[in-house]
């Protein structure tokens, strides 16, 4: 916001737009040199002079109420009045509650978040929350910046592995015990099918010939296939109720099933079809990598086939201006050759597709494997954490109203919090001791930091209406202006976060946020004697809350006002 202000105050004294300035503007390395610096390096060859004299000359001509410019050197600095810009920003907070940080950048463009993806009859379990939960966040970013969002669950309900657990349940499954649980008891069919076959290889061979079935419509095999379908996703559902996650469209892999020959005639058409070793391939070796198989030797398809019709069926349909595939780190090549093979199709806004890889997810610095039957369940991860939660707030507020809904927020909120803090592309080990810490760099940090925001105003004798309007020259210690500093950046978090489509540059500024309230929370007393003073206190703890109210619902947590 401030960079913002400058930038419009600026602009009517250079022939430079808003938004060029904004591109060079810095914070100078310490508060003594300014708030804001302008290099004027750019307006040597248009001027025709040294920097330094273009800086003298701008600081002399430059008038306003809220800013004193000041050259240093090439620079042209500002510090704005503390006071005056103070108020003015938690009045502006205040009035925008839950849209300030909002803007209409992505007004009339569409979107599209592919998240999730969870295969069909294996568990939901704990590294997915890292696709679930960086797709949430993406997309409720996009959506705070103006754009139209399409979240699609393109959920793993196609493929050869439908042919290994046709063939296990053929040979080890009980319908009725699979009835009774199913998720577990297909895991552990599928689990022993590939126990199984590394000492009997045929297996594999087996389950490609129920795949190639189950494509050309085999009466046992899709009746099958829809059953395992529908279990799962009556589990998975459960799962993202739990987490507050939503989809507006469920497209599986087997949705393009009818849709990939098109896919495979446009290529022969194109004459980017070619036979090897009895697969049909495209060659990408003049982009230096390996083909890209489309067709098996079997006749069977591939999930690269899939991707290809999924993205020409997305853009005839939603018309996205960019899609997002939130997909871990290890399909880095297979969305290369994807994009790429689209490119070589002629479709432009390929440039467009976007792969957001992250890292792996250990629990207890272990790697997790449906195959060798060392998974970790979410469901049974966020029950824990409610249960720990409650546990922690029954000793801190034992008469908490409506402590179970408390609990449910704060133990889901630590364990989304726990993911998205780190770098997506990092590897993250999920520790109890770690995600449910109130005083560390956790959701439940946060949480309570919002929460006693809230509990400033119930100390006060203010409504949020009477705080519209406060005295800013309260607010003029270090402490409160660092905190209006770091809440005047909101906004450009925002964008930053959904440049990079890193969700945790909001979660670490949430956690600066909580970390420089506390500290003018302990360093100034806030209820004081004097009501003009003691409205500007308590009217900055509510923009706080405020920003903060609105960083955890981008992150998908909620923000009890007590805890």
């Amino acid at each position: 916001m401030m960079k913002q202000y400058v930038a419009k105050v600026l602009s009517q004294h250079v022939d430079l737009s808003e938004e060029e300035i904004l591109n060079v503007l810095e914070i100078p390395p310490s508060r003594e040199m300014g708030d804001v610096a302008f290099p004027c390096f750019i307006l040597a060859k248009t001027f025709r002079k040294a920097p330094q004299t273009i800086a003298d000359e701008l600081a002399s001509k430059l008038e306003d109420p809220m800013l004193q410019a000041k050259a240093i050197g090439p620079y042209l600095n500002f510090h704005f009045d503390r006071s005056k810009y103070a108020a003015n920003l938690i009045e502006e907070i205040l009035a925008k509650k839950d849209t300030y940080g909002k803007s209409d950048l992505g007004k009339g463009k569409t979107v599209v978040v592919e998240y999730s993806s969870p295969n069909i009859a294996k568990p939901f379990s704990l590294p997915h929350l890292r696709s679930t939960m960086i797709g949430n966040s993406l997309a409720h970013i996009h959506e705070a910046l103006g754009y139209k969002v399409v979240r699609i669950n393109h959920l793993g309900d196609w493929g050869t592995q439908f042919g290994k657990l046709i063939v296990a349940y053929h040979k080890w499954g009980n319908e009725e015990v699979i009835r009774q649980n199913p998720i577990e008891e297909l895991v552990k069919i599928y689990v022993k099918f590939h126990e199984e076959a590394e000492t009997h290889p045929e297996l594999e061979d087996e389950a490609r010939v129920w795949f190639k079935k189950l494509e050309d419509g085999d009466e046992e095999a899709t009746r099958l296939w829809k059953w395992f379908v529908d279990e799962s996703l009556k589990e998975f559902e459960k799962i993202y109720q739990l987490l507050g996650v939503r989809f507006d469209h469920f497209l599986g892999e087997s949705f393009y099933s009818d849709k990939m020959d098109r896919v495979v005639d446009e290529l022969q058409e194109k004459g980017l079809l070619v036979e090897s070793e009895g697969a049909l391939i495209v060659d990408l070796s003049e982009e230096n990598m390996p083909p890209i198989i489309i067709k098996k030797k079997d006749g069977s398809s591939i999930y690269a086939t899939r991707d290809l019709a999924a993205a020409l069926y997305r853009k005839d349909t939603f018309h996205f201006d960019k899609m997002f595939y939130v997909v871990g780190n290890e399909q880095s090549l297979h969305f290369q050759q994807v994009f790429t093979t689209l490119k070589k199709m002629g479709y432009t806004w390929a440039n467009h597709l976007v792969h957001v890889p992250f890292g792996l997810m250990l629990f207890e610095n272990k790697k997790m494997s449906t195959r060798k039957g060392t998974i970790v369940l979410l469901e049974e991860v966020l029950q824990k954490s409610i249960e720990m939660a409650d546990q922690i707030i029954a000793e801190k507020n034992p008469d908490l109203p409506n402590r179970q809904d408390t609990a449910k927020a704060v133990g889901v909120g630590a364990v989304i919090f726990n993911d998205l803090k780190h770098n997506r592309m990092n590897e993250v080990n999920f520790s109890w001791e770690e995600a449910l810490n109130f005083e560390g760099e956790t959701g439940p940090y946060v949480q309570y930091t919002n929460a006693r925001t809230q509990s400033l105003l119930r100390k006060s004798d203010f409504t949020e209406q009477d705080l519209l309007n406060i005295a800013g020259e309260f607010l003029q210690g270090e402490a409160a202006w660092d905190l209006v500093l770091l809440l005047s950046q909101y906004p450009d978090i925002l964008i930053k976060a959904a440049n990079r489509a890193e969700p945790s540059i909001v979660a670490r500024y949430l956690l600066d946020v909580s970390a420089q309230f506390n500290r003018f929370y302990h360093q100034e007393r806030i209820i004081t004697e004097n009501k003009e003073e003691q409205k500007a206190k308590v009217g900055l703890a509510m923009a706080t809350s405020y920003v903060l109210q609105h960083g955890l619902s981008i992150l998908g947590l909620k923000a009890p006002e007590q805890i």
